[in-house]
């Protein structure tokens, strides 16, 4: 048997039962962290004990949705669930993507329970030298 001492973990699993699982409808969040890594957008998703087949990815015009679903575990007959904290159910996140990323070569990669989408910045949002001519290359008007 299983002794619970931390009580504000006890207060989280409550307002878990409260609000019941993510649905389609009502999907819980997921924690994501967002940071550029060079000629990249990084977005990096927790969904631990989350299949591959169980995440969907959409991207529209630049609406990146990602869900998932956290599917209970197949049980035997006798077992007994003693303790169940692992929340279950749909989880959903979208983020507005600027304009300077390049929402057609997305790359998705899922390891120990982290989804990681790799974002391309567009050329045209690199940072560029501009060439200044000088008064050799103006045109004289005559008249």
């Amino acid at each position: 048997m299983l002794m619970r001492t931390d009580p504000f973990r006890e207060l989280d699993r409550l307002t878990q039962q409260l609000m019941g699982p993510g649905t389609w409808s009502r999907p819980s969040a997921m924690p994501m962290d967002a940071y550029r890594e060079g000629d990249e957008y990084v977005v990096a998703f927790d969904l631990p004990g989350i299949t591959t087949d169980a995440i969907d990815i959409d991207v529209e015009r630049n609406m990146l949705t990602v869900k998932a679903e956290r599917r209970p575990a197949a049980k035997a007959e006798d077992v007994q669930m003693e303790l169940s904290e692992r929340p279950l159910g749909v989880f959903s996140r979208q983020i507005v993507l600027a304009d300077t990323l390049d929402t057609e070569r997305i790359r998705a990669d899922y390891e120990s329970g982290v989804l990681t989408l790799r974002i391309p910045i567009t050329e045209r949002a690199k940072p560029r030298k501009i060439a200044i001519g000088g008064e050799s290359t103006h045109r004289q008007i005559s008249g």
